[in-house]
């Protein structure tokens, strides 16, 4: 059978699809350099090397200062820290008749260094003891901190809303007013809670109105992106049925658009409202309320058994908000 000339000549220059070529490879290795330049600037390396070297400690071969590190701050850990023992000479208005839930009185040994004659003095003085109150103590400052989370969703809705809709292609009034509002969110949304509680710290002093408002300033951004994407990626279909019947642009949004994306508004709210709480337990450490404080003091006192029992606090809160929120979002929807 003949073949036509242009079908041979087509035939002739089509070829297999080759992965392996000069340019593919110079690919690769550059990418390969500069990943490994990225992972020295970053110590992966150096984090490979050292938890290879625990994991061979534990099973017996060679030494670790990772595993030792790790072993010492079990052991200093575990047992968890919930009781709290107090001097009675440093409480004011202390009344023995009147202690603590499940608290005591007992004698005791109080230590202090004298720095003059390089020497621990001894003095027997008497404790109140309380056998719950440690634990009482964080409990009190992680329900603090969920307050903290739950005003800053609450602020970040207020905010992230209305932005949302002015920040939708197909919602914004004006070009210019879409663009403001993007800016906005964008702006927000790169500003970093901890750097936004130092500047609220400086102008409402330390306290957690100042995690407050850092949160809600924050995921406002990250909530009000969501929700303009939501708004736009709208199905078109039940927006121009409402539309060709004769309904404004906020009935439209109202009746064919929220039912859509209130599902999705919902989940987001709750990645927040479990994020604010979260990052609401670091933002203590500048001063703007919360567990974070106790938290870091704790830590630099080096109680590490204090430091066990709050950030077992702050795994069973999460877990319990996380239960909470998933039968709230059933019946919501």
């Amino acid at each position: 059978m003949n073949t036509h000339p242009r079908q041979e000549k087509n035939w002739q220059q089509w070829e297999l699809y080759r992965a392996v070529t000069a340019k593919n490879l110079i690919i690769l290795l550059l990418a390969f350099v500069l990943l490994s330049i990225s992972a020295h600037n970053t110590e992966i390396d150096k984090a490979f090397v050292e938890t290879s070297k625990a994991v061979l400690s534990a099973v017996g071969i060679g030494d670790s200062d990772v595993l030792d590190g790790a072993m010492r701050f079990g052991s200093k850990a575990f047992p968890i820290q919930i009781s709290e023992r107090t001097e009675i000479s440093r409480l004011e208005n202390f009344d023995r008749n009147d202690l603590p839930l499940f608290a005591h009185v007992e004698a005791g040994e109080s230590r202090e260094y004298d720095a003059l004659t390089n020497t621990w003095e001894v003095e027997e003085t008497k404790f109140l003891v309380e056998p719950i109150g440690y634990l009482s103590k964080v409990l009190v400052k992680m329900w603090e901190t969920i307050e903290m989370g739950f005003w800053g969703t609450f602020l970040c809705i207020i905010i992230s809303v209305p932005l949302g809709i002015l920040a939708s292609r197909n919602y914004a009034p004006h070009p210019m007013v879409y663009s403001f509002a993007r800016g906005w969110l964008s702006f927000n949304r790169a500003m970093p809670e901890l750097i936004i509680a130092l500047f609220m710290v400086l102008v409402y002093g330390f306290g957690p109105i100042a995690g407050v408002l850092a949160l809600a300033m924050h995921t406002s951004g990250v909530l009000g992106k969501f929700f303009a994407d939501e708004i736009e990626n709208a199905p078109p279909g039940p927006q121009l049925a409402l539309g060709s019947s004769g309904a404004g642009r906020l009935k439209v949004l109202r009746y064919a658009v929220f039912p859509h994306v209130f599902p999705a508004f919902i989940a987001y709210v709750q990645y927040i409202f479990e994020r604010n709480i979260r990052t609401a337990t670091v933002l203590g450490i500048v001063g703007a309320g919360g567990i974070g404080m106790e938290l870091k003091g704790r830590w630099d006192l080096f109680d590490y058994d204090h430091v066990a029992t709050i950030l077992l606090v702050i795994f069973l809160t999460v877990v319990i908000l996380e239960l909470f929120s998933q039968k709230l979002r059933k019946k919501a929807l």
